[in-house]
């Protein structure tokens, strides 16, 4: 029995460790759809809000008519007073009354409307904020993960010494040592002309200082100040 328990306890183990792997391995785009189902529901919130909105200046504008109503009841009541006619005055104050009623109900109904919509837009906003929190968190972890992939590429292609990676370099030296034997061929040949030409040895008597060259000066100098003597 007990063998059955740790059997069954292992399997548990090991299928969460396997959803959670699994989660892992798509936990970005899980995390990028999270964020795309919360801007759509922000999207209808806002539409829903904007109807509440709309009743609120219905309610506004229904106050200010009633307020005129009543004003305008009140001013046609106190005619009646002025007229004494009582009566009449008693029928125009139980319009005004009536009146009062359903103002005080649109007052109550906008200062309700008032509220919900500045804690819908409170929330929405802090919701925005969010969104904009999770959205560089998720950019940081792409370019992290982007990050580790190159230099793991790098590490398996490269410092790794894949085969084909060693082919290539093992080629790109040979290259190398083949341009060099150029480079040498190229220099062992013009030192090699140089030499059966006789320009070789010129050279080392140029340098010195010994040849028909090497006293061209002296002999220029002694010519001039010999014919400024006989001039």
């Amino acid at each position: 029995m007990d063998f059955f328990k740790k059997l069954m306890t292992a399997i548990r183990g090991s299928g969460r460790e396997l959803g959670e792997a699994i989660i892992d391995s798509q936990g970005i785009r899980i995390y990028e759809q999270e964020i795309d189902d919360a801007k759509e529901a922000i999207k209808k919130a806002e539409q829903d809000l904007t109807g509440v909105m709309a009743k609120e200046m219905q309610a506004g504008r229904e106050i200010e008519r009633l307020e005129k109503e009543i004003a305008e009841y009140e001013s046609k009541a106190l005619s009646a007073l002025d007229q004494d006619n009582e009566a009449l005055a008693g029928e125009v104050a139980d319009k005004i009354a009536e009146l009062e009623v359903e103002l005080d109900t649109q007052k109550v109904a906008k200062q309700q409307f008032s509220a919900h919509v500045e804690s819908v837009k409170e929330m929405i906003k802090q919701t925005h904020a969010k969104i904009r929190e999770h959205e560089r968190e998720i950019s940081m972890v792409k370019t992290t993960d982007n990050v580790q992939k190159a230099a793991k590429s790098i590490n398996q292609h490269i410092d790794g010494g894949s085969s084909n990676m060693v082919a290539a370099k093992e080629s790109l030296e040979r290259i190398k040592h083949r341009q060099q034997e150029e480079s040498d061929r190229m220099a062992a040949s013009e030192t090699l002309n140089a030499e059966l030409s006789g320009e070789s040895l010129e050279n080392k008597l140029k340098a010195a200082g010994i040849g028909a060259d090497a006293d061209r000066k002296k002999q220029v100098l002694e010519r001039l100040k010999a014919k400024r003597q006989t001039s």
